[in-house]
């Protein structure tokens, strides 16, 4: 058998995932790829600098991640709820996770990224996604428990496949010989589903709007990571030109920091 590969860049996720075997025999040390020792204060630092206007996100998320992965037996998966209009920074918390819990960062074969309309995009095929789906978390997670899964567009899914989650994430020491309890669990909004009726969902994290301060400082941050001089001035210009609302107040962007990186280098 061949070793799962699954990336985190949609560009690179296989199409027909539920088609690749899966490697049930890894002799990794698995424990060697979680980065458990520096973990704690490279999020402290990545969250304060890099995810701007979320101080509720980054409190939650910085004790909570804390607190689990150090628990060498936590009784339930972590199980997120990422609430908030586009561009605020729920897609990028998980970055900012993945990057500080894996010593390959984003790139760790054992972040698994599932988007609705390019996963399960025909209802017609909905027994076929449910059956996949409980395959992909049941074998990866027997390979390596300390997982991350990540459901981007979830309002998408069909409530049936959401539900298809359940055993996955409620404290079940054993389904099928195989502890769910290690493993991480996010998505951009938990609803119409049991799930909810079920408590598994751990922490409903909401994501607020961003004000001109907050995408003022996004265009910094993009600035470093294009590798250009940083510039007050020019990020102050780049940040008064993004739409906002109210139209006459102008207090919320609304796409958030979602196209600052698009829209930098036409400012060169």
């Amino acid at each position: 058998l061949s070793n799962v590969i699954s990336y985190f860049f949609m560009d690179n996720f296989p199409q027909h995932w539920w088609l690749m075997p899966i490697n049930y025999n890894c002799k990794l040390q698995k424990d060697l790829w979680i980065n458990i020792f520096s973990h704690l204060s490279g999020l402290r630092a990545d969250l304060k600098g890099s995810l701007f206007g979320q101080h509720i996100a980054s409190d939650v998320v910085l004790k909570t991640v804390s607190s689990f992965m150090t628990d060498s037996n936590p009784n339930k998966p972590l199980v997120f709820s990422f609430h908030g209009t586009t561009g605020t920074g729920k897609s990028h918390v998980t970055k900012i996770i993945a990057r500080n819990l894996y010593k390959k960062g984003e790139q760790s074969k054992h972040i698994h990224l599932f988007i609705s309309d390019l996963h399960f995009p025909d209802k017609r095929n909905l027994d076929t996604y449910t059956a996949q789906l409980k395959q992909w978390i049941h074998g990866n997670v027997s390979n390596f428990p300390r997982s991350m899964f990540i459901f981007d567009e979830m309002d998408r899914m069909h409530p049936r496949l959401i539900d298809t989650l359940k055993p996955f994430l409620d404290n079940n020491d054993n389904v099928d010989g195989v502890s769910f309890n290690k493993h991480v669990c996010s998505a951009g909004g938990f609803s119409h589903s049991s799930l909810i009726n079920k408590h598994l969902i751990d922490h409903y994290v909401p994501f607020l709007p961003l004000e001109l301060k907050h995408v003022r400082q996004c265009v910094m941050a993009e600035m470093v990571h294009l590798n250009m001089t940083q510039d007050s001035d020019l990020a102050d210009e780049v940040a008064r030109d993004m739409p906002y609302y109210p139209e006459e107040e102008r207090i919320y962007a609304f796409k958030g920091c979602k196209s600052v990186r698009q829209k930098l280098p036409l400012y060169k």
